[in-house]
């Protein structure tokens, strides 16, 4: 059973689906699944591996089926936290557990620091935060790099880029920007500029999220429990050093997931990960509290 609403705001339209009854039927809080740039279809396939949960997932704004009325076309955290938050209000059922992904990861963070009654346990699965990196400057003008090719010749040089960006191993050195950019057809990419200039995962439109730097006095005060996720085959690289470095300034350790940065996919969007074995160890963090 799926339920789709829409939530008017003064700035936006916000679109989120609950999956199962409300209130719960196991009289646990639904389990909130988010992401960004991902919409809620990303999380179709980790969903169904909860089918005692009442799943809520949503559209953020300006994605998907979300629309907004703020004439900004950039993707802040701290904006998309106040979505969540009155998503979460909407339900009416209390504070929510959370599993968050990649920018949704930084969102979620956002939420738990403004609204830290919203969450009870928040499992944030590798925030890309680069000023967290000891070579964060370095990262910065990587993912430059990236907006760069993106805006010279479209989507497939960009997503190239993305691609050498996110899979070099260890810091950003003079190896990795002396490299020539790469060719699209080697990730199986045409070459042709497809038109496309407002991507948000190339464009600089999303620079916010990843520049985004956690408050973490609010956080160490929130009841919120944070558990910071890393992929298995992430380590060593961008978002894997990234979900180290988030750990380590909240005095802990990563809690290691199964595959890749999308491991909770299935292959409808051709890059699958192990969404069972995701789901299983995601069952599990959820459940050390209950």
């Amino acid at each position: 059973m799926m339920n789709t609403h829409r939530l008017e705001t003064a700035e936006a339209d916000i679109v989120y689906d609950v999956h199962g009854p409300l209130p719960t039927a196991d009289g646990r809080p639904p389990l909130f699944m988010i992401g960004q740039p991902m919409d809620a279809s990303g999380f179709a396939t980790l969903a169904s591996y909860f089918p005692d949960r009442t799943v809520v997932t949503y559209d953020p704004r300006g994605l998907g089926r979300s629309s907004r009325k703020d004439g900004r076309v950039d993707h802040a955290p701290t904006v998309q936290a106040t979505d969540v938050h009155a998503v979460i209000e909407a339900l009416g059922v209390g504070p929510v557990e959370m599993f968050a992904s990649s920018g949704g990861a930084v969102t979620a963070l956002a939420l738990v620091a403004a609204f830290p009654h919203d969450v009870t346990t928040l499992v944030a699965h590798e925030p890309p935060l680069i000023p967290l990196l000891p070579d964060a400057e370095a990262a910065e003008r990587a993912r430059g790099g990236v907006r760069d090719a993106y805006e010279a010749k479209g989507s497939n040089a960009g997503m190239a880029a993305f691609i050498a960006m996110t899979s070099w191993r260890g810091e950003f050195t003079d190896d990795y920007f002396a490299q020539p950019a790469p060719d699209p057809g080697q990730f199986g990419m045409p070459s042709e500029d497809d038109g496309s200039r407002d991507d948000p995962l190339l464009s600089d439109r999303s620079w916010a999220v990843s520049s985004y730097r956690p408050d973490l006095d609010a956080l160490a005060a929130a009841p919120t429990r944070i558990v910071i996720a890393v992929g298995k085959e992430s380590a060593g690289i961008f978002t894997g050093r990234t979900s180290m470095a988030t750990a380590e300034l909240l005095g802990q350790r990563p809690s290691v997931f199964p595959s890749h940065h999308g491991g909770f996919l299935g292959g409808e969007f051709g890059y699958p990960g192990q969404p069972e074995a995701f789901a299983r160890e995601l069952r599990e963090v959820l459940d050390e509290d209950n």
